[in-house]
């Protein structure tokens, strides 16, 4: 095959999302003659945090958009394509309409894919006939609707396998639908269900107390190991998979009148078939450098990679110092020191006004960013909801993706091991 030209910069980016933007602007603010090509076909972005408030009427959809032009660097170029083909033996990438771009260094924040096919029936009908979903683009004023709508009946929320973006979610628009009716005195009419292909509550154990003691307040039903595999729109019928105790499993089917679904999600198509996929199809990186294991030249952060973290706007906030820095290193063959340990954050919206904000790092261990006399993010908290409402907005907007690293600088180690890539970076000297 033909070796295409391209064309070359020091940093070729994958992705405008929340993790694409925010690492260009640290780049750019660390070394800002650095030639850097933004590769991202839509025309605007969006605060997806901000969905699950849209759901619960707290937000306006369009207090969450705004145009990718305003928020890419006027020195980037931007290609308005997305990648179609890796070549990291190359130090290439090919768009969607046949440009070639060569790079130094590769960023991969693609995010993740939603995978609706993956539910039987689904099809058209989401946003119809009372099945609606957050995670959906433009789809939470509908939910909102539901919920405002919803007198008595049967509400179920679901929630697939891991991993999912923003584990939390599912939970967060339950809630805030639950303490709706409550406060519309439609509670005790409403069969609220929540339906989890997880054997517990959340991931991290210091959260659950809080959360359960919500569950029984909302007199929510809980149906753990329970996997919505299958939808009837027209007559308003869900179909699921349950795991019992033994291993084995049966069908359950429920009616609703409102179903909010986590859809399945996975690694965008273009990565699963990528070198630069794990066997999953991940990005395979290193959990502490985001380094790809393979090629040392190329870098992922967000969604899209196999970091064992939770997938949320927070861990992206704390990976994007550790790219840039790890990845200007390796452009001036410094030895890598920056090291990210999987901090995520999950604010869970139990109520209108209060937040259990779940904030924890690898393995599990609690890592809280305030002291406990200010914030216990074990308990429900006003101040974290004012976070959450009023300060993350605009820190998203204003800061993360400007490159103001807020609370975020990164750990360091000198003992990273320089050697440990099974392949080159290729040809260095591309830019």
């Amino acid at each position: 095959m033909k070796t295409q030209v391209g064309i070359r910069y020091d940093i070729v980016v994958i992705g405008g999302g929340a993790a694409g933007l925010s690492v260009i602007a640290s780049l750019l603010k660390r070394q800002p003659d650095v030639k850097i090509a933004l590769a991202e076909p839509a025309t605007e972005h969006y605060y997806q945090p901000g969905w699950t408030l849209v759901g619960g009427g707290v937000f306006k959809q369009a207090d969450t958009i705004k145009s990718m032009s305003s928020l890419i660097p006027k020195q980037v170029s931007w290609y308005q394509n997305a990648v179609s083909h890796f070549a990291p033996a190359q130090n290439q990438v090919t768009l969607t309409d046949g440009t070639c771009l060569e790079y130094r260094s590769l960023i991969i924040a693609t995010g993740l894919s939603l995978n609706w096919a993956a539910i039987d029936g689904l099809g058209d009908n989401l946003g119809s006939h009372g099945i609606t979903s957050n995670y959906a683009r433009g789809l939470a004023p509908y939910t909102w609707q539901l919920v405002q709508q919803l007198k008595q009946g049967d509400a179920i929320f679901t929630q697939p396998p891991m991993p999912i973006k923003c584990a939390g979610a599912p939970q967060k628009a339950m809630y805030l639908s639950c303490d709706h009716w409550q406060r519309q005195q439609v509670l005790s009419n409403i069969n609220a269900q929540f339906c989890t292909a997880g054997a517990a509550l959340f991931g991290v154990a210091d959260y659950v107390p809080a959360l359960q003691q919500y569950v029984d307040r909302y007199g929510i039903q809980l149906n753990m190991q329970t996997n919505l595999v299958a939808v009837d729109a027209p007559n308003q019928t869900a179909f699921f998979k349950q795991t019992l105790a033994d291993g084995s499993s049966k069908d359950i089917e429920k009616r609703f009148d409102m179903l909010h679904i986590t859809p399945p999600q996975v690694a965008p198509e273009v990565i699963r078939q990528s070198p630069l996929a794990d066997t999953v199809g991940w990005v395979d990186v290193y959990p502490d450098t985001l380094q790809h294991k393979a090629w040392a030249n190329v870098f992922a952060l967000g969604d899209c990679t196999n970091t064992p973290n939770a997938k949320t706007a927070a861990a992206v906030r704390k990976q994007v110092p550790v790219v840039a820095e790890n990845l200007l290193s390796q452009l001036n063959t410094k030895p890598l020191r920056a090291v990210y340990d999987g901090y995520g954050s999950c604010p869970l919206t139990v109520e209108r006004g209060k937040i259990v904000l779940a904030e924890f790092v690898y393995g599990g261990k609690v890592q809280p960013t305030f002291p406990k006399w200010l914030v216990d993010g074990t308990k429900p908290a006003r101040l974290s909801w004012f976070l959450k409402e009023k300060l993350l907005p605009p820190l998203y907007w204003y800061a993360m993706l400007k490159g103001h690293e807020w609370l975020a600088a990164p750990q360091y180690r000198d003992d990273i091991p320089s050697d440990r890539h099974a392949k080159p970076s290729g040809n260095s000297d591309a830019s």
